[in-house]
């Protein structure tokens, strides 16, 4: 049943990002403004939140909303631990502010998908350099974080098994200090239902933890980072407690 209902949920998926899609750059074309364009995008993203509740069982709690920093009008950058590709679904659909995410450039590939995003205000990167990579996060970050829009950052860079914890880089707590602007630490655990890079979803609750925002002024990025890792993997131990059920034996 667990395979049917994925099943189901990727061809909803597939279904509805050709037409949604060319909404989106319709909207772009029309108005001439990517906001617009988000909006239809936000709409299919928050479309693939509710079918993965009605098909998959799958539904979000969210804990501390009130956190996010929407009366700022100098925005904020999120950095969220990554444990699937639900949560890069979840975030825009919940945030109640533009997101831009920082992301490969090999999505721009996929098809339909890959010509929302790049139609969208994101900032797309070549992991093969990282020098011209980081410069670019900072270059587009600030202009976007200027307009109102917020980005949203994955520290470890990649989707991390449940129970573990990968490195955590730098580059947000960079941008955010050079911005000018707040990190919002934001803790998911969303691997016990939706495994990384696995098909078979299982029903359950992705517990969502945003924390209070963070000054950066006067702060170093390394310490800054230490600081927001510190916050995610404490509150991924009290949000999932059975992934790190073993720690204190391997200790």
């Amino acid at each position: 049943m667990a395979l049917l209902r994925s099943i189901l949920h990727l061809l909803v998926m597939i279904v509805t990002v050709i037409p949604y899609t060319l909404g989106v750059l319709l909207a772009k074309w029309a108005t001439g403004r990517s906001s617009a364009a988000y909006r239809v995008a936000r709409a299919w993203l928050a479309l693939t939140v509710d079918a993965a509740r009605w098909l998959l069982g799958i539904r979000p709690q969210i804990h501390g909303l009130e956190n996010l920093p929407v009366q700022d009008p100098g925005g904020a950058v999120l950095l969220v631990k990554h444990q699937s590709a639900y949560e890069t679904f979840l975030m825009p659909a919940i945030v109640p502010r533009p997101l831009a995410y920082v992301f490969k450039k090999e999505l721009l590939r996929v098809p339909f998908f890959g010509w929302s995003i790049g139609s969208l205000d994101m900032i797309h990167i070549d992991r093969d350099k990282p020098a011209r990579a980081f410069a670019r996060v900072l270059q587009q970050g600030r202009k976007l974080l200027a307009q109102g829009t917020w980005v949203i950052m994955f520290p470890e860079g990649t989707r991390i098994p449940r129970g573990q914890r990968g490195e955590y880089k730098s580059s947000g707590t960079r941008l955010a200090i050079d911005a000018g602007v707040p990190v919002v630490p934001v803790a998911v655990a969303s691997a016990a239902v939706w495994p990384p890079k696995a098909f078979v979803k299982r029903p359950g609750v992705v517990h969502v933890s945003i924390g209070a925002p963070i000054p950066t002024a006067g702060r170093k990025h390394d310490e800054l980072m230490r600081q927001v890792e510190d916050w995610i993997e404490a509150e991924m131990r009290r949000l999932d407690p059975q992934a790190y059920a073993g720690e204190a034996d391997r200790a």
